[in-house]
């Protein structure tokens, strides 16, 4: 019997990721992994990032599993599809269970059933993948696992959702002793001369944003102990020296209390780590700007999404733009870099909109900017609000939701070209070179001529 934890993520066939060289490891099925490890269930780990799908297979053909776990979300969903066909139909792998989990899992039970999936896992994944595992193994019924959909005579079967770990402190490290953790190093350090490793603190979003999915942890706030994650920094630091830390909770400052801890025990157990995270910006002030600094933050990314206050308030964020740009600026000053998120082409947006998002970016001026075509991911509010509306709805097992269009208040081209035009705007105040300057200008000219074509032909 034996459990062979994996992903579908290939570093090396996506070209965009292979040009940005910036991976990190799975988290998720590392968190798996140590809860696993630590109730004594075997398990093996193959982390798909640096290889290919037949070194995969390889290592699958040699387990021969019981179960094969596989985690899927948005961008590596096309490929997971591949892999489980495979599973399903080539004996050599020894005919395992395959059970899914994953952010993409949730709101599209059906498709994945009938792409090949046994077991799909709604949710967090520990303790149910345990359960499974043990009942699959036993042969006692799967129907008493609460938190998995299956196929029964052709019939979907949900069980009882799993009520969320509450107490995040029995949580184990994630089990980063069975991955290459040294490739992930050596790949930033030889691309971008840093190193940077990835924790996690908390678990759940209690914000409503439209666009974003909640599909696993949930609108919910639970988080380890400040002492805990200080102690992981520590162990991580002694292990593996990476140069910097990414937080990857959706609002690191979203309990200004948990800062005020964090703070005094990176002190207390003198921890000395450069780290980024993300957060809101009313969730921002001096004080903890402060306590951030002096915690080792050079790098907070303030979700904007638009500098529109009519396309935010559309998004139910919850936030005043003059707050996102005050935020901002107070970092900066403090000598802390900033980043942000802007959205264009979400539902409502027109070309005033647009503009206004040029003035935010130039008038809050984050060190960092990210720009991204608005697209429904199913299962959040902002899918709902515009399924009616879709105009593409391409074939679900060979795409992805960033492939579906819908109708917007120009085209979507109209919108790619808005892109440029935003980013050759920002980059012409930005500048201090003459030459640069007008190059932009130029640019940003030819991209409005271009959306104004495509506004007439919307």
């Amino acid at each position: 019997m034996s459990l062979v934890l994996t992903h579908a993520y290939y570093l090396f066939e996506d070209p965009k990721e292979a040009k940005i060289m910036k991976p990190y490891p799975p988290l998720g099925l590392l968190y798996i992994s140590g809860y696993l490890n630590k109730i004594n269930i075997n398990n093996y780990l193959f982390d798909s990032t640096f290889s290919n799908q037949k070194e995969q297979l390889d290592y699958i053909e040699s387990k021969q599993p019981t179960m094969i776990a596989i985690y899927s979300n948005l961008m590596t969903k096309v490929n997971v599809i591949k892999l489980i066909k495979i599973l399903q139909t080539d004996a050599r792998y020894g005919n395992p269970k395959i059970v899914l989990g994953g952010p993409d899992i949730t709101y599209n039970i059906e498709n994945y059933l009938k792409a090949g999936a046994n077991y799909l896992i709604i949710g967090e994944g520990e303790e149910t993948t345990a359960e499974l595992y043990t009942a699959i193994t036993n042969r006692t019924p799967v129907s008493e696992v609460t938190g998995i959909a299956f196929l029964e005579k052709g019939q979907i079967i949900k069980t009882p959702g799993r009520v969320k770990m509450k107490d995040l402190s029995d949580l184990p490290l994630p089990n980063r002793a069975d991955i290459p953790i040294e490739k992930y190093l050596q790949t930033w350090k030889d691309n971008h001369g840093n190193s940077s490793m990835t924790v996690s603190t908390q678990r759940g979003c209690p914000y409503t944003c439209k666009w974003c999915s909640t599909a696993v942890y949930g609108q919910t706030y639970r988080r380890r102990p400040a002492e805990l994650v200080v102690e992981e920094l520590a162990m991580l630091q002694k292990d593996y020296n990476p140069d910097t830390i990414w937080f990857v909770d959706d609002v690191f400052t979203v309990s200004h209390k948990w800062i005020e801890n964090f703070h005094e025990e990176i002190v207390k157990q003198d921890v000395k780590i450069a780290f980024e995270c993300i957060t809101r910006a009313e969730r921002l002030n001096n004080e903890i700007l402060r306590l951030l600094k002096e915690a080792g933050c050079y790098r907070i990314w303030i979700g904007a999404e638009s500098g529109s206050q009519k396309i935010i308030d559309a998004m139910d964020r919850r936030v005043r733009v003059e707050t996102v740009q005050k935020t901002i600026n107070d970092a900066n000053k403090l000598g802390i870099e900033t980043g942000t998120f802007i959205m264009l082409g979400y539902p409502g947006e027109d070309e005033d909109d647009v503009k206004e998002t040029i003035k935010h970016l130039i008038k809050s001026n984050p060190t960092h900017y990210t720009i991204t075509i608005a697209y429904p991911i199913k299962g959040t509010s902002l899918y709902t609000e515009i399924e009616k509306d879709i105009t593409v709805q391409p074939d679900w097992e060979t795409t992805t939701d960033r492939d579906i269009d819908f109708k917007r208040t120009y085209s979507k081209k109209y919108y790619d070209f808005a892109v440029k035009h935003v980013v050759n705007e920002v980059e012409a105040f930005k500048t201090n070179s003459t030459y640069a300057k007008i190059n932009f200008k130029i640019k940003s000219f030819l991209a409005i001529v271009l959306m104004k074509y495509y506004k007439l032909t919307s």
